[in-house]
């Protein structure tokens, strides 16, 4: 009979560890496919509070200086949030995870000599699991976990579920931020590009029609005519100046995808009509687009997005034609104009970066995306790629 109870208690506890191990795993997934900081912090603490039922968790990640920069909890309803003083600041026990750089558990917080107290009207807590989060030589900061629900303390199997979260956590915030210091990277370059793009478009026009102006000064007594018709292309001047820059406002307030095509792409539509005043026919079914892979639909937004604002910057457009259509079992997105078109030949040799990224980024999911253009005539541009729905 000692040996069935060993027996049925040795698969419970198998059962028990492959359920945190499938736990930790789908958690683990959720955490490194999110860029976004806030939320990948955030993802981390309702995970392991999850995996070793805790009343509350929390992470705070460490600024330069050694403090905490960056806090995040689970666990206290709002009104207990709000009656704190503040918020962790690193001392006590927290700061010993960092500074021994090791896991801490203990059965009684107050017990312990690296304690130092809680502030007025925070939560009672008990026992407690510490953990760093260390990538290399650096602590990112600290996971920790406080009055495990089902049992008077943490357990061995508890520290060990959330070591191997830990280890997450830091690629998951190495992540992050490295994607944070791309868009920035990202912005000065478009800041430079923005910068070049005035220069050379914008300012050059203003200044045109500023000459314009003084000639017309001139002359306005001697020769009124001549002076009316500078007046006249001068006013046109601005007139461009001005559809020329609602189109750089329309460039750089890109729509960010958020995994709907459909609505996604209409959204480009109202900004793209109510900044470059040009009448868009919208063929876009949700049906035809709902069941899209993610890389997929994502392409499809991203191209409709780089072909409008081409058609809103060079094309002079009155009209524009946005279609998507299954065909077999490929998605095909066009998108035409009947501007002024350019001459394909001579812009290959100098392709700007959104008709590259268009092909390029056809080329990755094993799709093709064709131009046609011509001086006067308009563009086209098709997107054919693959969809196994």
């Amino acid at each position: 009979m000692p040996d069935e109870n060993k027996d049925a208690q040795d698969q419970i506890n198998l059962e028990e560890k492959n359920r945190r191990l499938k736990a930790l795993n789908q958690a683990a997934m959720a955490i490194v496919g999110e860029l976004a900081l806030d939320k990948v912090l955030k993802q981390i603490v309702e995970s392991a509070r999850e995996l070793v039922g805790a009343q509350y968790a929390a992470l705070g990640v460490s600024g330069a200086n050694g403090t905490m920069e960056t806090f995040i909890h689970s666990g206290m309803s709002s009104d207990e949030v709000t009656r704190l003083p503040h918020l962790p600041q690193g001392l006590g026990l927290l700061g010993a995870i960092i500074r021994e750089k090791r896991p801490i558990r203990i059965p009684h917080i107050a017990e312990d000599p690296r304690s130092v107290g809680f502030p007025p009207d925070h939560p009672h807590m008990d026992n407690f699991l510490g953990m760093p989060i260390i990538a290399g030589n650096q602590v990112l900061g600290n996971l920790y976990l406080a009055d495990k629900r089902s049992a008077p303390e943490f357990t061995a199997d508890d520290q060990e579920t959330i070591e191997m979260l830990a280890v997450h956590a830091a690629i998951a915030i190495q992540n992050a931020r490295l994607y944070e210091q791309v868009g920035r990277l990202a912005i000065v370059e478009e800041r430079s590009r923005i910068g070049m793009d005035l220069h050379d478009g914008i300012i050059q026009s203003i200044y045109a029609v500023g000459l314009t102006l003084e000639s017309a000064k001139l002359i306005l007594l001697g020769q009124p005519q001549k002076a009316d018709g500078l007046l006249d292309r001068a006013i046109a001047g601005l007139n461009d100046t001005i559809r020329d820059i609602r189109n750089f406002i329309l460039d750089l307030r890109p729509q960010r995808f958020r995994g709907n095509v459909d609505l996604g792409i209409a959204r480009l539509v109202r900004e793209f009509q109510a900044n470059a005043m040009v009448p868009v026919q919208l063929d876009v079914q949700s049906e035809v687009v709902d069941t899209l892979p993610t890389s997929v639909a994502r392409a499809v937004f991203l191209t409709t997005q780089e072909a409008l604002a081409n058609i809103a910057r060079h094309a002079r457009a009155t009209q524009v034609t946005v279609v998507t259509r299954r065909v077999n079992k490929t998605i095909k997105l066009r998108v035409e104009d009947d501007g002024r078109g350019f001459d394909w030949v001579m812009q290959d040799q100098t392709i700007g970066h959104g008709l590259s990224n268009m092909r390029m980024r056809a080329e990755e999911l094993n799709g093709v995306c064709s131009i046609e253009s011509s001086p006067g005539k308009g563009t086209k541009i098709e997107l054919i790629l693959p969809c196994s729905q």
